[in-house]
Formats: C-alpha cells, structure tokens, sequence
C-alpha cells in the first residue's frame, strides 16, 4: 500500500489532485465492455451508421480466464459444435460464479465486425438453446451498429448470461455502504429496498434503523443489512408488492446484501469492523452534491483504499443542487481520485449503455471509479444505479473460491443474539470450508484461552432458511441451548480437526499513515484484524526507536485483555484517536490455554 494514502487520513490533501491517471474515462457504449485502446475507427464511403466517429473498433483480445466470451457468430452448428459451444458455456458461467457476457460479432483478437440482420437473429436463436441446456436465462443489454467494410449495416450485440449455480440458492454479492454523515446512505437504502421513493425528510430510512436513538437523531449508529434482488431477467425483486424476505430469496436469482454503516465520526469503530469483519465486495461511497467531501468522507475513502476494497462512488442529493454545484462535487471528486494516493480512474456514468460499461470495466480493473450522480427524492438517475448492480460480476476468483472451500470450516463470530424458542444465534462470515446444519465445531478463545465444542442447528442467509453454508457466504447459525455468556465478538467457530492456535503477542508489518507527534514503545492503539477488535500496547519496534508519518517497520504487539486467534498474512488495521496505520501480519507467538491463563492473570 502507496504511504501516500496518508495524505486522506491526515486531512492534508493537496488541492488540484495529481497529473498520474490523466482525465476522467467518459464511458462510451459503442466502445465494448472494455472501453480500451486501439485505433480509432474510420468512416467507410462517407458513412457512420448510428456509432460514434471516435469509437475503437477494437476490444482487447478475449482471455482464456474469464467470464466475457467472444462470439462472430452461431449460425446453424452442427451438433458435434453445439455440444462444444455448451461446455464452452459452462465454463464461462463457473469462471463469473453464474454469470458471463457473450458478445455476439466480435472476433478472438477483439475486432469489432459485427452480423447482418439475419445472422444476428439466428445466432441469439442459438445462444438461447445453449443457456436452456444449461438451465441459464439470458438477457440482451445492448445492440450496437459498427461501422465495418459493407454496404450492410451490422450490429453487434452483447448478452448477459445467468445461471445460479445447483450448489447455490442465488448469486450473492455484499456492497459496504461509506459515507459522511447526513449523505444520505440509509435514505438511498430505503429506496432501493422499499420501492419507494423518499419524501425528502427521510421517511424511506425509518425502516432501516435498529435503535430509537437512531429514528429520533436520523443517523446510523449500528451495522445493518438490507436485501435487494434481481431475477433471471434482471428485473428488481424489494419489499414493494408486500414481499416478505424469504419470498425476495425465492424470487431472486442475484441478491446485493447492503452493509449499511455509520457515517458519524463518534461511530468510525463501528464503521471500521465492518469493513473488516464481514469482507465485502466492494463499497459504495455516498458524497452529497450540496457538500461535496466533507466529514469523514476522505477518512471513509482512505479505508477503502487500505483494506484494499473496491469502490464507487454515488453523489447524491442532485435534486438539492443547480447542475453547476453537481459538476464542481464531481470535480471535486475527480481530483481526489487522482492524486497518488488513490491512483484511480474516474468514470461519469450517464446513461444506461455507461452503466453497463462501467459494472464491467469496474470488475476488470481495480483502478477503475464510477460515479453516479442521482436523487432519492425525485428518482433521477436511480435506474442507471440498479442496472449497474444487475450486471455487476462477482469480484471474486473462482478458483480462489475453490481452494477456500477445500479448507476445514472456519466461521467469525461478528453478532451474538438471544431469540425466544431458537436459543443462542451467532452471525458472521464463513472464511473457509464449509458448514452444514448438525455440524460439531469448537468456538473460542475464550477468556482464559479455551475452546468449547458446540453443534450448528440450523442456519439462515438473508433471512431464509439454509442447509449448507459455503466460504465467502455471511449468515446466522443457531447454538441451542448453548450459554451465551460464553461468548463474545471477535472469536472463531473452527473444526476440531484444525486444532486452532491463540496468541497474545504477535508481530506485524505496518505503514503509519497518521500520527500527530512520534509513535513509539508503549502506545496503546485499538487493532482490528478480521473480526478481532481488541486493545494492545506497543511492545517493541524494530530496528527502529520511533514512526512518524509514512514511514513502515516490523512491530510487535500485545493485547491487553484476553489472547485472540490470529492468522499470518491476516490485513491489520489500527487506531487511537486520529492516529491511523494499516499492514499485515508477519508472526504470531502461539501459546497454551494454561499460558494465556497465567499471562492474563487468571
């Protein structure tokens, strides 16, 4: 991580934002999905028929990896061909983790050629036999003219392909919702989820709120999360029509968990954890238009960029503003996205063919930002925000999910409940392997450094009942009768197999990205890695006396109050008022339960 991104902790940012990414990408649909280079296309015998003049007739070459899948043309193939075409398919669908992109009239190498009317039809004809075979729906996101040597005008048509895989009830993808206080994250919420639009005094964020404090002050102050489901054809499934959660599931063929979190700096601990805890995909940053970056914005944005999070940003309450004060937040915007600290590529999307290109180009590039500029009060611009988290991929890499699923079961504990007649209730992230209802595990440490055998007897994802439970997947998982006394925040459900490890002290690389005076032995910092949040004191710095801001060394720490159970190569992230530093780390100093007792004075 760039120590630069110091600069959005420190509140020192350098006004005009930096020379390194060049201009604002401006999305152009008749560009493909990549919105890369090549030569420009030229006009033949004076003619553009409906695309742009400057529009590359080159996508990049087709990738081996991947779920995007070039396609000339499916006029008539043999069988011999068709059944190729359908594994071929499978293929793709397992790579996107049940979605891929055909585009239809593109050559391997990217050439934009394009089919006549009648080859057109006949090769969506035999696109749609393919996804019957394999139990997909497909869904045509838009047609384009290219301008290509004949008299005939040709299209090229790109396919959005979807099949929720048998293992699964439905593609899930978790968006962490950032932003200052009173931008308007849980509003937006409200209106995506509801169906309803808000009636600018807030009433579409009631619903979302868990406390009273919450509804009496209007600002979050807890994690909470709120389902929104798009079926096979990409149409939204909410709460509107009077649906309940388990029937948005079942209607569902992609459901976006939003992790609504705190905007209110008093709140950053809670805002911090569960950006750490619950491991989402990506975020997305909510900037009011009327104040642009203010509050904890920058501070929002810097966590992002440190735990290496994905993001896009929504500028919001356009209906408040004259068009100039949108444009000059935007500017704003992309002059932050710039500097060296961030190092990224803003993207206007305004239009839906922008959106499409953006929910690709975002999944293929990390450097890529697209900005939204939309109203919760009038609707505008909320459609061009669904259509992006409809075609938006999974994040993720398949194969990486495989090897996780290999791995013995290891679940976080991040919420605790107590519900009448179920008994004890656990929520959290399953990190590896996978769990199924009946299953035994032991769960720990516990004060004195122990782990206790439990039985897992049922489990719900969004609300609906669930029989298996697989890596990458957040859920609930019911204890029993199992006292919950015996358990807090921060601890880990494994197998017995693993024989899990605790540690008091342990050892990390890290960047101090803020400090206002000298950090040295000593200094007590709050330290978040995964779901662990606990105190510790800085025991020795290596090789070095003091930090100061930007600089980077091997640190050891101890915690204060009981061992946690760590993992080398976990990310880390620590604070202490406006003190901030991220890293990873590099040793942990495992111990007994009788050790742990003993240290921790027991």
């Amino acid at each position: 991580m760039d120590s630069r991104v110091s600069e959005l902790f420190g509140g020192c940012c350098r006004p005009g934002g930096g020379p390194a990414m060049g201009g604002t990408l401006k999305a152009r649909g008749a560009g493909g999905s990549s919105g890369c280079g090549g030569p420009k296309g030229k006009k033949k015998n004076g003619r553009n028929r409906g695309s742009k003049a400057n529009n590359p007739p080159y996508l990049p070459p087709e990738a081996e990896d991947g779920n995007i899948e070039y396609k000339l043309k499916l006029v008539n193939p043999s069988q011999y061909r068709f059944e190729h075409l359908v594994t071929q398919m499978k293929w793709r669908l397992q790579e996107g983790r049940g979605e891929a992109v055909y585009q239809i009239g593109v050559e391997d190498n990217g050439l934009l050629v394009g089919l006549a009317e009648e080859e057109m039809r006949a090769s969506l004809k035999t696109l749609h036999r393919m996804a019957e075979k394999v139990g997909a729906d497909i869904t045509v996101l838009r047609e384009r003219e290219v301008d290509y040597d004949s008299d005939v005008p040709r299209k090229i048509t790109e396919v959005l392909v979807r099949k929720v895989p048998d293992n699964q009830q439905f593609l899930d993808l978790r968006v962490a919702v950032l932003g200052n206080v009173d931008s308007g994250k849980s509003t937006l919420l409200g209106v995506l989820t509801q169906g309803e639009l808000d009636n600018g005094r807030g009433r579409a964020r009631l619903n979302l709120f868990r406390h009273l404090h919450e509804i009496q002050s209007g600002r979050t102050s807890s994690i909470s999360f709120e389902i929104l489901g798009f079926n096979s054809k990409g149409e939204v499934v909410n709460y509107s029509d009077s649906r309940t959660a388990e029937e948005i599931c079942e209607s569902s063929s992609k459901m976006i968990t939003f992790i609504d979190l705190a905007g209110h700096h008093k709140y950053l601990h809670t805002t911090i954890f569960g950006l750490t805890s619950y491991c989402p995909d990506c975020a997305l940053l909510l900037v009011s238009a009327n104040t642009g970056i203010a509050g904890t914005t920058r501070e929002h944005l810097g966590l992002a960029l440190a735990l290496k999070v994905p993001f896009f940003i929504v500028v919001s309450k356009v209906d408040l503003c004259a068009k100039t004060t949108v444009e000059r937040t935007v500017r704003q915007l992309e002059r932050v996205l710039k500097q060296p600290g961030c190092h990224k590529v803003p993207m206007l999307v305004t239009s839906e063919d922008d959106a499409v290109t953006a929910a690709q180009q975002f999944a293929q590039s990390p450097n890529v930002t697209p900005i939204f500029t939309l109203s919760s009060v009038s609707g505008e611009s909320l459609d061009l925000l669904k259509v992006f988290l409809n075609i938006l991929p999974p994040l993720t890499n398949s194969k990486e999910q495989e090897e996780l699923m290999q791995q013995l079961t290891e679940f976080q504990v991040d919420e605790i409940y107590t519900v009448p007649e179920v008994g004890t209730v656990v929520g959290g992230t399953l990190s590896s392997g996978i769990c199924r209802e009946g299953d035994q595990l032991v769960v720990g440490p516990t004060d004195d450094g122990c782990f206790l055998e439990l039985r897992v007897c049922s489990i719900q994802r969004n609300r609906s009942a669930c029989r298996v439970l697989r890596a990458g997947q957040a859920a609930t998982l019911a204890l029993g009768d199992f006292d919950r006394a015996l358990l807090r925040k921060g601890m880990v459900m494994v197998s017995p197999e693993m024989n899990p490890t605790i540690c008091s002290v342990f050892e990390a690389e890290i960047v101090l990205l803020f400090h206002a005076t000298t950090f040295r032995r000593g200094f007590q910092v709050t330290v978040h890695v995964g779901n662990v949040r606990q105190t510790a004191v800085v025991e020795k710095i290596h090789a070095k006396d003091k930090l100061r801001t930007g600089e980077k060394a091997v640190v050891r720490f101890r915690f204060l109050k009981h061992p946690e159970y760590l993992k080398v190569g976990a990310k880390l992230l620590f604070r202490e008022g406006v003190t901030k530093g991220i890293g990873h780390v590099t040793d942990v100093q495992a111990i007994t339960a009788g050790e742990a007792q003993a240290n921790m004075g027991f």
